[in-house]
């Protein structure tokens, strides 16, 4: 079978790509830019140590590699949905949308197109058919699993895609890559978002958004400091704050966003009521088989790396999901993403667009 993977000049891509070729497929390597380092360069983006990299790995294994450029792609597909989100006062998961228009879209029909027969990526998730549908699986590593970030695939965009290390543990991917001399099995696992980095996020989206600071304040109304900008904040946070020392001396939780008077209001308890809720309603819920109960029970991530949460599904008439939770939920975050498992078969996710308390 002729295999196109996504290698990105990581350990994962890498073993995909070994554990492939020594199955006996045709494998080649794609190597996706998806940001345009020229024109924004104060990202912290390392496609280009990351393509040295690559380059490496491939030789090594005894591959072909190329490189496309999704740069216009992924800013109409993905970075201008971070950026409207933002705006709005929520906190998006650009990830997870990246995931469903660049990697299993945009890269997926370019594979298929050069004559592939399937792609593949390193990603730590596995998928089967059952009864004629593919369905989607947390990967065997718990710690690893990253089924979450697949949440708004459908159906067919699983199809005629390989997760050759879904069954392994991390430590055993760094194992099999240090065997065989692949240069990046030391290499640091990336984080945060490509195009921001680890690094100066508030100076990077100052550059496409502009800051209104304002008020923070108590779930009392009492004037406490001043924020930076509302979009700079997400419920539940409490570092960065700059209001320590205040009150009783304990730390301080966002609690809301007011966007309306531009006031951010903080709570010194953690046990703040307007921090913990008991539902939320998803905008238009993917769910990546077809269900036929609009009734159910389940569990539930809100984050990534979030242990699975028992809770009720009610499918609404609009496709949107109301999710009860058996026990109340701290720090809830518009925009981010409601992913439902039935064990480890993941059924699809949903934007979270409003919080019950």
């Amino acid at each position: 079978m002729r295999i196109a993977v996504g290698i990105s000049g990581g350990v994962d891509s890498a073993v995909s790509a070994l554990l492939l070729k020594e199955a006996g497929h045709d494998v080649f390597g794609i190597f996706m830019k998806n940001w345009d380092e020229e024109k924004y360069p104060d990202g912290e983006c390392t496609a280009e140590t990351d393509f040295d990299d690559v380059r490496e790995v491939c030789d090594k294994i005894g591959i072909p590699y190329y490189s496309v450029d999704f740069s216009k792609e992924y800013w109409d597909r993905v970075f201008e949905y971070f950026l409207y989100e933002y705006k709005n006062g929520r906190t998006p998961n650009p990830d997870v949308l990246c995931n469903k228009e660049i990697k299993f879209a945009a890269f997926k029909d370019l594979a298929l197109k050069t004559g592939a027969d399937a792609m593949a990526t390193g990603h730590y998730c596995r998928n089967d058919v059952v009864d004629g549908h593919t369905r989607l699986l947390k990967g065997l590593d718990p710690g690893k699993d990253q089924s979450y970030f697949l949440c708004m695939l459908s159906e067919q965009q699983l199809e005629k895609t390989v997760f050759p290390i879904g069954h392994l543990q991390k430590n055993e991917v760094r194992r099999i890559a240090e065997e065989n001399g692949l240069s990046v099995a030391d290499k640091k696992d990336s984080t945060g978002i490509c195009f921001i980095g680890e690094r100066n996020f508030r100076k990077f989206l100052k550059q496409f958004l502009p800051a209104q600071p304002g008020e923070m304040r108590s779930v009392d109304g009492e004037l406490i400091g001043r924020h930076e900008g509302l979009m700079y904040y997400t419920i539940g946070q409490r570092r960065g704050l700059g209001i320590g020392g205040r009150g009783n001396g304990g730390r301080w939780f966002v609690i809301r966003k007011d966007m309306e008077n531009n006031i951010l209001v903080v709570a010194q308890d953690e046990k703040e009521p307007g921090l913990w809720s008991r539902a939320l309603i998803t905008e238009k819920f993917n769910f990546i088989n077809p269900i036929t109960e609009k009734e159910f029970d389940c569990t539930a991530k809100f984050r990534y790396r979030q242990s699975d949460r028992p809770v009720h599904v009610r499918v609404q008439d609009d496709g949107s999901c109301y999710i009860e939770f058996y026990e109340r939920e701290r720090a809830i975050t518009e925009g981010q993403f409601a992913v439902l498992y039935n064990g480890d078969h993941c059924l699809g996710g949903g934007v979270i667009e409003k919080v019950i308390w």
